[in-house]
């Protein structure tokens, strides 16, 4: 799986559990390639009113599209990619095919949606390379928490705090390497609180204000500094997840549809991309290697209560958190509230 990633990352095809050849529309390295047909995501086709109603209320779920014409990579791209609707807002006619009752569609996208790139293929196109062969089974074991080890753990003085360690962890079966930044000295006899976080380049590092995760980042390392002070302890379980899991690219492309007037939600839609994507299961694997049973959680995001309780911890409490509210991210955090369900701090 982790070949398969990279493949459409450099553009080359790929085969799931037999099916036709998938050319990543998005990053191909055959730039003559041409193909009948088109697999892209309901959500995708919605915005181009090629999906029913059914379809369209499972966004990430495969469609396959044909057009009167043989799709070339330009128009490949131009019916992939949203930012480029305004400078082609004329493409088709196309039509909804059927789809075979098989795996391999939507283990295509969800590839893609590991890769970064948008989730749209040519397929069976000409001219085209040998394919990677990959199985939907292959995206399992890729997906599965129980691979996760620590692979690293050390002492490390932080600014909010001197008495902090780190903890990596790595899995054979995965690309991206989680963290765990204990802040004070772990007691069995305490129930820590703990802070799910997912990676966010922009706010965690640039400091953007198109979000609140960076001022949510440093409110939780400042609680946790005081938990210590108090012979408690605090854990943030730092998630390579950006974008709610659709990566950094796919989040600034999000981002410029949200210029353009749409909210986070429908901006995802529209790259047909989930709306959440991350993997909270995860956290608890994290949480089980670190001895680490019961747990206050810190969040106003009721999917990570649950995703913990179902991955065996227990929530003692759920602690509202509230930090950076800001004129540019007022919209952001009303979609957080009305469309995902995020709960008042």
């Amino acid at each position: 799986m982790a070949q398969a990633i990279d493949a459409l990352r450099h553009g080359w095809p790929i085969r799931v559990d037999g099916g036709p050849v998938l050319l990543p529309v998005e990053t191909a390295a055959e730039p003559d390639a041409s193909g009948a047909r088109m697999l892209i995501a309901a959500a995708r086709a919605q915005t181009l009113k090629l999906a029913n109603q059914r379809e369209a209320a499972v966004p990430h779920a495969p469609v396959l599209i044909e057009g009167s014409e043989r799709f070339t990579l330009d128009l490949a791209r131009a019916v992939a990619d949203p930012a480029l609707d305004l400078a082609n807002p004329m493409k088709g006619p196309f039509r909804a095919v059927a789809l075979p009752e098989a795996q391999w569609p939507a283990t295509a996208l969800e590839i893609a949606r590991r890769a970064g790139v948008l989730p749209a293929f040519m397929i069976d196109p000409a001219p085209c390379e040998e394919p990677l062969d990959v199985t939907s089974a292959d995206l399992a074991a890729f997906s599965a928490p129980e691979t996760l080890r620590i692979a690293a753990r050390s002492r490390l003085p932080t600014a909010a705090a001197e008495q902090a360690e780190i903890a990596v962890f790595r899995s054979p079966a995965d690309l991206r390497e989680h963290a765990a930044l204990i802040i004070g000295r772990q007691n069995a006899d305490r129930v820590p609180l703990v802070r799910l976080h997912s990676e966010c380049l922009t706010g965690d590092v640039f400091g953007s204000l198109k979000c609140d995760c960076g001022p949510q980042l440093d409110a939780a390392l400042a609680t946790f500094a005081q938990e210590a002070e108090d012979g408690g302890y605090g854990v943030v379980l730092y998630l390579r997840q950006e974008g709610r899991g659709i990566g950094l690219v796919n989040k600034l492309r999000a981002y410029q549809l949200q210029d353009q007037g749409h909210d986070t939600v429908e901006a995802n839609l529209r790259l047909g991309l989930p709306d959440e994507a991350r993997d909270f299961p995860i956290a608890g694997r994290m949480l089980s290697l670190l001895g680490i049973p019961r747990i206050r959680l810190l969040t106003n995001n009721p999917a990570k209560v649950t995703a913990l309780a179902e991955s065996g911890i227990t929530i003692v409490e759920r602690v509202p958190l509230s930090a950076g509210i800001n004129p540019h991210n007022t919209r952001y955090l009303a979609t957080k509230r009305d469309r995902s369900g995020h709960l008042l701090p």
